[in-house]
């Protein structure tokens, strides 16, 4: 029995809002491990990393067993892959949990967020075209908003660590690598198998960086617990419902529905661990949200755009014929 497209939108919803609490969640529970042990972002980024990866490549092998080795047997792809894995993928994850372990889970996921300003940036400047009212306003409530949070409002010093504004701007960056990276990957060989691939290939060399086997490993339950929910809930299940969301609703209306990830990573970091926020940390958070859906509106506006100007062909097309 097919699903009604109404059915389809409101599970695209819900399943999109999942994600992006799982990914939040895991934020706030990759601040409360480095608040209750000795483990650090690069050990902490090598065991999430290798855990969801031989999940999500075992997921891979039980239905697409065929086609699971198969972006190995292009050198370029496969090129591209390990250059995702370590540029994109591992960067994104070394540089957002070392901005948690310097700040907090709601100050750093905000921070990488200003990636998507970025990303629009550079797809500027690929594009060769100037940017839109829009983005030109996104940019300047992102501004804005980094400037709040790094100085509220004091031009004449920090109210974070520097180690904390440098890991954030790493974030930032991170994601705008992990962003444009995949290329054509994603949709040739599906994200399940190349993210699969990438976390597997970036823990191997984050574990083997940070010498892991040397740390301690007497984890008490309650870390071991913290670590399970960044591993399943964080990654494995926040991608799938995400990807399923894009799906049933696009990738505008869920990137602008995912922008609940640092709401619930702020929340839950304030009633969870007691992370106390001043009103202009607050305000700078809802700026650069604010910013990140005003990047999603204009990409709406150009799928609309790109939407008319292939019917119109189309068209004239059949009226040709």
């Amino acid at each position: 029995m097919f699903m009604t497209q109404k059915k389809r939108q409101i599970r695209g919803v819900i399943l999109t809002l999942t994600g992006g609490t799982a990914w939040g969640f895991s934020g706030t529970c990759g601040q409360y491990i480095f608040a209750n042990s000795q483990m650090e972002s690069g050990m902490l980024a090598a065991i999430r990393m290798l855990g969801a990866g031989c999940i999500l490549l075992s997921f891979t092998l039980l239905t697409k067993k065929k086609r699971a080795f198969g972006v190995w047997k292009n050198p370029a792809e496969a090129l591209r892959l390990v250059i995702f894995a370590i540029g994109g993928l591992m960067f994104s994850q070394f540089a957002y949990l070392t901005a948690i372990s310097y700040s907090n889970s709601g100050t750093a996921t905000v921070f990488q967020n200003t990636g998507i300003i970025l990303v629009m940036i550079v797809s500027c400047i690929f594009a060769r075209r100037l940017p839109k009212g829009k983005e030109v306003t996104a940019a300047v409530l992102t501004l804005i908003g980094v400037v709040l949070l790094a100085t509220h409002g004091r031009l004449d010093g920090l109210v974070i660590s520097g180690n904390a504004l440098l890991w954030g701007g790493l974030a930032a960056l991170a994601l705008t690598a992990y962003t444009l990276l995949p290329g054509n990957l994603l949709k040739e060989w599906g994200t399940p198998l190349v993210s699969g691939f990438a976390m597997l290939i970036g823990g191997v060399v984050m574990a083997v960086t940070f010498r892991i086997w040397e740390k301690s490993w007497n984890f008490e339950i309650h870390i071991v617990l913290a670590l399970l929910v960044m591993v399943v809930f964080g990654t494995v299940i926040s991608f799938s419902f995400y990807l399923q969301g894009v799906s049933d609703i696009g990738p505008v209306k869920a990137s602008m529905l995912a922008c609940i990830e640092p709401v619930v990573a702020t929340i839950v970091s304030a009633l969870w661990l007691g992370t106390e926020f001043a009103p202009l940390d607050l305000l700078g958070f809802a700026l650069v949200i604010g910013a990140c859906l005003l990047v999603s509106l204009s990409g709406e506006q150009d799928e609309k755009k790109d939407a008319k100007e292939e019917l119109k062909i189309l068209t004239e097309e059949k009226k040709a014929i």
